[in-house]
């Protein structure tokens, strides 16, 4: 799906952002990590340029250039949670620091589509949705795919909500897809349930679904159809 014209395009998305998110278990983080770079890798090959930002790796680097890190190091013992978590939070500011550093990297590589991950490690003192809000204006020449340890769900009462980690269920965004109620040929399709969440976010759903499934209701359950190998098989 993402290696299709449709959705390197960002063709049938009714004028939203080309913002996707790809929920998982948190629990397979190492296995989504190790589908994340075959997929990099199976991209690449078909010509398809990813460019890969590690919101952890990203705020070390922030920090590191602020000559920040190694006093944040030194004072990290002596100094509560919450006094770090509030430190982070100023320096990492998605719209005034965090965002701006995302926004450099395109400059300097060529790329058609842009993994985010790392959102998991960030967290409290970096929110997914803040950082999808101030993307809006930055990102959105080419497709984001966040990689999200938890649900992205929808209901009528609440709106479209990020629940990390399955658990946290106020972050509040609702411009992004799931990319799992995507077609193959990149158009968004709406999810005819909800509590299908779990068969939705099992890392062998998602390789099935990235190597060119989509996903449709057979007989009350989910279940992939076409493309049914993993991301790192051959053939």
């Amino acid at each position: 799906m993402i290696s299709g014209q449709r959705f390197l395009n960002k063709q049938g998305l009714g004028n939203e952002v080309p913002f996707f998110i790809c929920p998982f278990k948190p629990e397979e983080s190492v296995e989504m990590e190790r589908l994340q770079r075959q997929l990099v890798n199976r991209l690449d090959q078909a010509g398809v340029r990813i460019l890969e930002i590690n919101l952890y790796d990203l705020s070390i680097e922030i920090l590191k250039e602020r000559d920040i890190w190694n006093q944040i190091l030194e004072i990290e013992a002596s100094i509560s949670k919450e006094q770090l978590k509030e430190l982070l939070q100023g320096v990492l500011y998605p719209e005034a620091h965090l965002v701006p550093a995302i926004a450099t990297k395109p400059t300097s590589t060529d790329f058609e589509v842009l993994f985010l991950s790392g959102v998991g490690e960030v967290f409290p003192y970096i929110r997914s949705h803040n950082v999808l809000n101030n993307l809006q204006s930055t990102a959105k020449e080419n497709p984001t795919v966040m990689f999200f340890p938890g649900a992205y769900t929808h209901s009528l009462e609440s709106g479209a909500s990020l629940d990390l980690f399955g658990r946290l269920h106020d972050d509040k965004y609702y411009r992004a897809f799931n990319i799992f109620h995507c077609e193959p040929d990149g158009r968004s399709i709406e999810p005819k349930i909800d509590h299908t969440a779990a068969v939705r976010h099992s890392t062998s759903f998602t390789a099935s679904l990235m190597a060119g499934g989509r996903y449709q209701e057979s007989g009350g359950r989910y279940q992939v159809a076409g493309g049914s190998r993993g991301v790192g098989e051959g053939g």
